[in-house]
Parts: structure tokens; C-alpha cells; sequence
């Protein structure tokens, strides 16, 4: 029986189909103020922190469910002795009416804020956006690439500093973001223009992070065919498989 010999690596042209368009860039931000805007959001020691009181409320109003046979039980107790009367739970902090957390809610929101006046006017009311904040460090691209094209588009008929400002945070900070919101898990956020107790962290964002552009918005205007885009990528294959005869023999 002879042994199969060794084969060189061999290569092959795999075509694959792309946009014309270009693609949309995320803004560039310094990882020092990254660092300056994360904290704006979330120290706690700072007077000026954002998220800490909604956290905070989160915490001490909220009670964190523990399924229908927990509450029912619970219940009967207060029943039992007596102290079916609950304390009114204060309303939540104000921010909390300018500020969308999750994926889901904020690409919802821009798809209605990129719709012409007609369209969103049959639509819910939109809550105009200034400030996006992603995770990026504790995600793969393939659930936040879509953010700078969303942005540019919603963005396109607005004055310059009303542009939506995005912020890739590049380290990983998704955990940090949760526990100071209370919740189990975060991956974006956005804020509202003019949002109480924002004005510091506007003014940083709109002063250190450029609106996201996208070129092609403004060319898709023209009436000119654009051909299909077809990748050519070199990639390797696996050697050939011998024939069983070949190793039999």
C-alpha cells in the first residue's frame, strides 16, 4: 500500500457580488476621548454622570421578575398578613424619556427618521436623535456595520450640528455600560437632542466626533446606471482527494 504523497496548497478565484456604492466608514474617534465620553455616561463619582440615576432607580424601584409562581406567591403572603397596600414607586428620572437602549429600538427608530415627511407621518411620532453609542468592542461587526449607513440617512437633510454623532466605543465596555443602567445586558444607546442633564456630554461629542457621511446618498441622485460590483477573491482549497483505486493499489 502506498502512502499518499504530500500536495502543494492550491488556489482558486471565488466571485463574489457588492453594492456599487461605497461603503460608510465610522467616524473617527481617539481612544482618549472615547475614554472622556464613557466616562461622561457612566462614573458614578461624577456630578456630571448620565446614566447613574437611571441605573440607580433601576435598583431601588424595579423589581426584577421571578416568574408567575414567585409574584403569586408573594401575593398570597401580602394577603395573608395583611399588607396588601404597595407604596407608590416615584416616576423614573427624567432622562429616561430621551434615551433608547438596544439594538432592535434604535435601528427601528432611524429607519423612521431616514422615511420622507409623508411616510413618518403616518407613523408613530420620531424621537430625533443626536448622540449613538455602540459597544463595538464586545460585538462582532456583523450586528452594528449597519449604524454608519442608517445614521448617514437619517441624518442627510438635517443643519450640521444636528447630524447624529457615532461613537464606536473600541474597548470593551458593554458591562460597564449595563451596571450603570441596571440592566443585564447593553449594547447601544441613544440620546435625544437636547436630553436633560446631557449638556456636557453634547457639547464634548459635538466638539471631538464628526458626523458619519456617506457620499453615495448625494450620488444616488443622478440618473446613472451603476454596473454591478463583483469581487474577485484568491483563496486556498484543500488538496485533492486521491481516488480509492489510487490508495488500493
Amino acid at each position: 500500500m502506498t502512502t499518499p504523497t504530500s500536495q502543494p496548497t492550491r488556489k482558486r478565484v471565488v466571485h463574489q457580488l457588492d453594492t456599487p456604492f461605497s461603503t460608510v466608514s465610522w467616524p473617527a474617534v481617539s481612544p482618549e476621548d472615547q475614554d472622556t465620553i464613557l466616562e461622561l455616561l457612566c462614573d458614578n463619582t461624577d456630578t456630571l454622570s448620565l446614566l447613574s440615576p437611571l441605573g440607580q432607580y433601576r435598583q431601588t424601584h424595579v423589581k426584577r421578575s421571578k416568574g408567575k409562581r414567585a409574584a403569586r406567591k408573594e401575593k398570597d403572603d401580602k394577603k395573608a398578613a395583611g399588607t396588601t397596600e404597595e407604596l407608590p414607586v416615584p416616576p423614573m428620572p427624567e432622562i429616561g424619556a430621551s434615551i433608547d437602549v438596544g439594538l432592535n429600538s434604535i435601528t427601528r427608530n432611524l429607519q423612521a427618521l431616514s422615511q420622507s415627511d409623508a411616510e413618518a407621518a403616518q407613523g408613530k411620532p420620531r424621537r430625533q436623535y443626536l448622540m449613538i453609542f455602540v459597544a463595538r468592542g464586545n460585538q462582532a461587526s456583523t450586528f452594528n456595520c449597519h449604524f454608519p449607513q442608517m445614521i448617514a440617512a437619517a441624518s442627510k437633510g438635517l443643519p450640521s450640528t444636528d447630524k447624529i454623532r457615532l461613537v464606536g466605543f473600541s474597548n470593551p465596555c458593554s458591562d460597564r455600560l449595563s451596571a450603570c443602567l441596571g440592566v443585564p445586558r447593553v449594547s447601544s444607546i441613544a440620546i435625544a437632542k437636547d436630553a436633560p442633564g446631557a449638556g456636557a456630554l453634547q457639547e464634548f461629542v459635538l466638539k471631538s466626533v464628526p458626523p458619519a457621511e456617506a457620499a453615495w446618498l448625494d450620488a444616488s441622485r443622478d440618473a446613472q446606471h451603476l454596473t454591478t460590483k463583483i469581487n474577485a477573491i484568491e483563496t486556498t482549497v484543500g488538496p485533492k482527494r486521491p481516488r480509492m483505486n489510487e490508495t488500493t493499489s
